[in-house]
């Protein structure tokens, strides 16, 4: 028994002796390059592309099965340009035979050096990834109706799995689409992975220069099992990009293959997106009003979803001084499906918007030293360079956010308690309500837009109540011309997406009211007197710096920018005051008559005429910026060529005398008519 035991073992190794002998042999006597023609044509047949192996062929059978190829070239279909595909410089792979019998596969090099992979997107949307392959033979119906009882395969029909030097080296990637004319690139990539194996975390270094901006990655993924495409993978991966920008990916990955789910944790740590933009070639978006601001920026979320549907929660950032907490959802990517929820502390836009000087170069430029206006030439056929925005994207979103803020600052105006709903689906955004809280006060606005047309169309309605406008106007303009206790309500439509457009599109009506307030600048009252004191009746008082008023009240409407307020009124414990006029949108110009009327006794305590029905009106003229208050003189003079006709002491006597009475009315209004 020993004796047959000890022979058995020495034939089984003589065999294997034998068969490795054979193994190492072997390559000495196979002619590889032979089968050159045959790897090219069995390629070609399942891809539909050229393909051809241009250098070298080199095997090896012990004790590891290898393989190199050199200058590999896949080429495009008939259709693209005659570029290749994919080339790759060298390709080498190494496995340990005997591991094979027991399904243990052990590669020992799996190198690709120098891969280029371009892909094209033709005019017509088509993709040259997109493979065809050739149809060598006609199935009969019988085949083609037969059904498989094939169980697919689970998994990979290997048992493990090691390889020691798996590496990319000197990569490159281009995209080009030629329907938008433009081109992306990666190159100088490499790529490493360590200790690749079904069940330990693989290690992972990545380097490339995307656009010719650097990018790393290092981390580890997996164990990624026996079946990776179905398979939850860990991520441990740290990011870094251009100088400063580090993000780290912490989570899994479920199900890469056929239906990919993520759970991840995305930190992206403290950078300069003022830095990073420069680096990036967005010099105009960073010439904001304060130089300051998008100097340091933060981020956190957790990111989880697929191919169908994305969420983002605990998400919170920092930007500059303004913290922002925020949740995201999107769905349906075809027809995005967008819902979100951010919470700011405080911002103040004004400093994000652009620089004054940004603002004015365009007018700057169009001036000359003299002070005269240089004309730029039109366009060839009369357009314009401002291209219109593209609504197309807007029609097919669906929305449905909600943005608080508990400090704002935008125009200069201080606003708290902010608060926005916005919603939009079928080509209509809808904000119901915007609601804040200003200068001891409140705004509520409800308004859409629709972009279903080219040209949008727009309607807000708005009430304001208790805010005081003194505090308001001095923030928002600098302007310290009116005081009160505002409230307003209005309906206002509008049409186009530029100011000058809506402007002169815009329509509606509403009602203006200040309360317990005055007009700062003028003084009425001085100004009725003193004309009157020039005319001979009374003596001149001091002018006061304001026109104090216990309600002024302003109901409006527009016309294609054009505002009518003709029932304006004043109401002070001297005065009442009507307001007839308009104030032109678009050319800013004021065209308005202010006529008070005196109420109560004015001038020298012992004046006991009554002015009750006297009149001096004040005609407001000029620009929104520069206003003009001026009294109508002409309608002063003839008011007194009336009274000194009509009511002297001289004209009455002989009214009296003659018996005259009765055509004292007539003859006044003759007059006036006259002085018209």
């Amino acid at each position: 028994m020993k004796n047959a035991l000890k022979w058995a073992l020495i034939a089984v190794g003589g065999v294997v002796t034998l068969i490795i002998l054979i193994l190492l042999v072997l390559p000495f006597f196979v002619d590889a390059e032979k089968y050159k023609p045959l790897l090219e044509n069995k390629v070609k047949e399942m891809t539909g592309r050229p393909f051809t192996v241009g250098g070298d062929v080199d095997l090896s059978f012990f004790p590891f099965v290898g393989v190199s190829f050199s200058d590999l070239h896949l080429g495009n279909p008939p259709d693209f340009d005659a570029t290749d595909f994919i080339s790759i410089k060298s390709f080498e792979v190494r496995v340990k035979l005997l591991p094979l019998l027991s399904r243990d596969v052990q590669v020992k090099r799996f190198v690709v050096k120098e891969p280029l992979i371009v892909l094209i997107k033709s005019k017509q949307g088509r993709g040259n990834w997109e493979f065809t392959t050739q149809n060598t033979g006609k199935s009969s119906p019988e085949t083609a109706q037969k059904p498989t009882s094939e169980k697919p395969l689970e998994g990979l029909p290997i048992r493990s799995l090691t390889v020691g030097d798996f590496s990319v080296t000197n990569g490159s990637i281009a995209w080009i689409d030629k329907a938008t004319d433009t081109r992306k690139t990666v190159d100088q990539l490499d790529l490493v992975l360590a200790d690749l194996s079904f069940d330990r975390p693989i290690g992972l270094t990545l380097s490339a220069r995307i656009d010719d901006k650097p990018v790393a990655i290092n981390g580890t993924v997996g164990p990624i099992g026996q079946d990776p495409g179905k398979a939850t993978i860990p991520l441990n991966l740290d990011v870094k990009a251009l100088s400063d920008l580090a993000l780290t990916l912490k989570g899994t990955v479920a199900s890469p293959a056929d239906n990919p789910r993520a759970d991840l944790t995305v930190n992206i740590s403290e950078f300069s997106p003022r830095k990073l933009l420069a680096q990036l070639g967005q010099s105009k978006v960073i010439d904001t009003a304060d130089s300051g601001v998008l100097s340091k920026m933060s981020m956190q979320a957790a990111i989880a979803g697929g191919t169908d549907k994305i969420s983002v929660s605990k998400g919170t950032m920092t930007l500059d001084d303004t913290r922002i907490n925020f949740n995201a959802r999107l769905a349906e990517f075809s027809r995005p499906d967008i819902a979100f929820e951010a919470d700011l502390d405080r911002i103040n836009i004004d400093r994000y918007l652009p620089s004054k000087t940004d603002k004015n170069s365009a007018a700057a430029t169009g001036a000359s030293q003299e002070g005269q206006t240089t004309t730029v030439a039109p366009k060839p056929g009369g357009t314009d360079d401002k291209k219109k925005p593209d609504y197309t994207s807007l029609r097919r979103l669906v929305l449905d956010g909600k943005v608080k803020a508990g400090e704002v600052t935008v125009s200069k105006a201080k606003l708290s308690n902010f608060l926005m709903t916005i919603r939009g689906k079928d080509g209509v955004l809808r904000v119901e309500p915007l609601q804040i809280d200003l200068y001891g006060g409140n705004l509520n606005l409800n308004g859409n837009m629709n972009v279903s047309q080219n040209v949008p169309r727009s309607t807000v309605k708005l009430q304001l109540k208790n805010v005081q406008a003194g505090p308001l106007l001095k923030d928002q303009s600098d302007k310290d011309f009116l005081e009160g206790t505002t409230d307003a309500a209005g309906d206002l439509s509008f049409s186009g997406d530029d100011a000058e457009t809506i402007k002169k599109t815009l329509n509606g009506r509403g009602d203006l009211r200040f309360s317990n307030g005055a007009i700062k600048g003028v003084d009425l009252v001085a100004m009725i007197q003193n004309i009157r004191a020039a005319f001979g009746d009374g003596q001149a008082i001091p002018a006061g710096s304001q026109t104090d008023f216990t309600e002024l009240s302003v109901p409006f409407t527009i016309n294609n920018g054009v505002v009518d307020t003709s029932q304006t009124n004043l109401q002070s414990h001297v005065l009442d005051v009507l307001v007839v006029g308009k104030a032109n949108l678009v050319s800013e110009i004021l065209d308005f008559r202010v006529e008070p009327k005196v109420v109560r006794k004015l001038g020298r305590q012992d004046d006991k005429k009554d002015y009750s029905n006297v009149t001096v009106p004040v005609l407001v003229s000029g620009t929104f910026s520069a206003p003009k208050f001026s009294p109508d003189l002409e309608s002063v003079a003839k008011q007194q060529i009336q009274e000194k006709l009509l009511e002297s002491d001289k004209v009455q006597k002989y009214i009296e005398k003659k018996g005259l009475k009765k055509y004292e009315e007539p003859a006044k209004n003759l007059l006036k008519n006259f002085l018209k």
